[in-house]
């Protein structure tokens, strides 16, 4: 769940399952933003989003820190934030799993 106490910031922090998405040649992984974190990051981005849409974000998966962006995906066109392997394999995670994400916008 997202923390109200952050709306007024650039970081977001919310727990979300992992899920996997095919794409013809290669399997990925994500997690979902929640609605309200979705919402608030595009108020913020405005005008700033660059190409599809994305936001350049630095992501927290457990102990793990990278830089990425977050996209709109899917049917719903919902944004998500990939978690490469190698941030799986550290945190010890998979598909179906729960992880705490904090997100920091970055070029704001």
């Amino acid at each position: 769940m997202h923390d109200p106490d952050e709306r007024t910031t650039m970081e977001f922090r919310f727990d979300a399952d992992l899920w996997r998405w095919e794409s013809r040649r290669a399997f990925y992984t994500f997690v979902s933003l929640p609605p309200d974190v979705e919402d608030h990051m595009l108020a913020m981005a405005g005008d700033l989003l660059r190409g599809w849409g994305s936001v350049r974000v630095e992501a927290r998966v457990g102990s793990s820190i990278f830089a990425t962006s977050v996209f709109p995906l899917g049917e719903d066109a919902a944004y998500a934030l990939p978690v490469k392997r190698a941030v799986r394999d550290a945190e010890g995670v998979g598909v179906g799993d729960t992880v705490g994400v904090t997100l920091r916008l970055l070029d704001f």
